[in-house]
């Protein structure tokens, strides 16, 4: 398998400086997918950077991509007719 194929982006959600992309692992024992979480800013240059850290403002934006990446994965996964059948969380997160 060659480092191409090892790791694709599949999604990104965003609000604001926020995003959090999915990313379809692939390995020889099957596929995963992860989510990684950044932030967006510019430094002294002006030009754009990426970390992993967030302040306290980008928390309620945190919140809400992770929520869309979770639902879009669980969506994916499962299919939407067995999500919309359950009744709660609980049994959404028993499906997995």
């Amino acid at each position: 398998m060659s480092e191409e194929t090892k790791n694709i982006p599949e999604k990104k959600f965003r609000a604001g400086p926020i995003s959090a992309t999915v990313w379809r692992n692939l390995t020889e024992k099957g596929s995963y997918a992860s989510v990684q979480l950044s932030r967006s800013y510019k430094d002294a240059s002006n030009a754009w950077k990426s970390t992993g850290s967030l302040r306290i403002n980008d928390l309620p934006k945190a919140v809400v991509i992770l929520n869309k990446a979770y639902e879009y994965l669980v969506l994916k996964e499962y299919g939407s007719e067995k999500v919309y059948e359950a009744e709660s969380l609980a049994e959404i997160e028993a499906m997995m």
